[in-house]
């Protein structure tokens, strides 16, 4: 596969080491937007591109094999219950374990009638499933889905149902860098936003972004790092994310180059070892992108809407105020937003049933959601406003909605 072209580097081209994240906020700063609305990273004086980077330029090779599965039209009957005599083609034996049955079990089978009142959803009729959410005014969402394998719909409900027991097993307690000596919520803020240009410039999965900073929060609140080793744990939750979500995840080196050799590849694998000890190889816990996709599906919202709830689920991801939320309830409060901005529609009752969020228990989190839209871009930590600002996101963070009199109003009562 073809390597990406190196970007000469303006200036003196010698490496030299940097204290990591020692003055941050100084040594990542975006120095501009390029045309496509991605921002340029700033590893020491000028902008240092990455080195050895396939993932953007490789593409997925088809794979091809063999069908060994061989039809099976006759099958030989056991030699003790053939007939000798018998002529024509062979017959499957269905062999049929005897089971002595004792007199009470026989009167019990023939007494009682087989009960149904506790039979699963699957086995229930789907007509009357729909007949029943009808009454409820839900729509049912999985009705035309029987026949796509991979939507599901048979089970859909209950891998939802799982997907929010996990994010309770594993919740993110509020002020979770408490107990850390050296770091602190600004800190983390500044790691985070730079994380979001590496994200962008890999060209990664939204997923991978989302799993980053959940493996990142989860280990911060039980291990202490101190300030010199922070960028080391953010640069390891992204690789490990990549290597879970990706088909084709950045190598080892390109994370060192981006670091500016601040770290060796001996540091990064000996942190990825004790991260995924630390969180015990569970790298399961749901992410909100997860949950808009869901809800979206609800609500039956159109692109652009979906993308101004992506874009409020971002901001999310460096407040430091809001890492305790669970996903599924930022998924809701950002999408309800985003429609009352863009459709001005309300958060109906199928919304209400898919997401388990009634609209007003979303809306101390909604008016949260507001006050980072209207001071979005307004500090130093600016990737995720200049990152929607491109084409490709529907230069959403520039829409006229997000400073409108509503998000006023909902920011106000924030404050309050």
């Amino acid at each position: 596969m073809p390597i990406a072209k190196r970007v000469l580097v303006k200036g003196n081209t010698t490496a030299h080491q940097r204290a990591a994240l020692g003055n941050i906020s100084n040594k990542t700063t975006v120095t501009g937007v390029k045309t496509d609305g991605v921002k340029s990273l700033k590893a020491s004086e000028d902008v240092k591109p990455l080195k050895n980077l396939r993932h953007a330029d490789q593409k997925q090779k088809p794979v091809t094999r063999k069908d060994t599965l061989q039809q099976v039209t006759e099958e030989p009957v056991p030699p003790a219950t053939q007939d000798k005599e018998s002529v024509g083609p062979r017959q499957i034996a269905v062999v049929v374990p005897y089971v002595e049955l004792k007199t009470e079990d026989v009167a019990m089978t023939a007494e009682a009638p087989m009960d149904t009142s506790t039979t699963s959803t699957h086995d229930c009729d789907a007509e009357a499933f729909s007949r029943h959410m009808w009454k409820l005014n839900i729509n049912d969402i999985d009705r035309d889905d029987a026949e796509n394998p991979q939507l599901v719909s048979e089970y859909v409900n209950d891998i939802y149902e799982y997907m929010r027991e996990l994010e309770r097993t594993y919740p993110i307690r509020p002020h979770c860098l408490a107990n850390q000596a050296d770091i602190n919520g600004r800190m983390r803020g500044i790691l985070i936003d730079w994380l979001v240009q590496v994200h962008l410039r890999f060209h990664l999965l939204q997923e991978t972004l989302f799993l980053t900073v959940a493996i990142l929060d989860r280990y911060l609140q039980t291990e202490n790092v101190t300030k010199n080793r922070l960028q080391l744990v953010g640069v390891t939750s992204m690789w490990i994310a990549a290597k879970y979500e990706e088909m084709y995840a950045p190598e080892v080196a390109d994370f060192v180059y981006i670091t500016d050799n601040a770290y060796s590849k001996s540091d990064i694998r000996q942190m990825e070892c004790h991260i995924l000890k630390t969180l015990d190889f569970q790298l399961g816990r749901p992410l909100a992108i997860h949950f808009l996709r869901r809800n979206s599906k609800a609500g039956e919202v159109d692109a652009t809407t979906h993308t101004m709830a992506k874009y409020l689920m971002e901001l999310t991801l460096v407040d430091y105020d809001l890492v305790h939320c669970p996903p599924s309830e930022i998924a809701a409060a950002a999408l309800c937003l985003s429609m009352k901005l863009l459709t001005q529609a309300s958060w109906s009752a199928t919304l209400a049933h898919y997401s388990c969020y009634s609209s007003a228990q979303l809306q101390p989190l909604i008016s949260k959601l507001a006050h980072l839209a209207v001071h979005a871009g307004t500090g130093k930590l600016v990737a995720i406003k200049a990152k929607y600002q491109s084409s490709k996101f529907m230069r959403i963070s520039k829409s006229e909605e997000l400073s409108s009199a509503i998000v006023q109003e909902l920011s106000t009562g924030a404050c309050s």
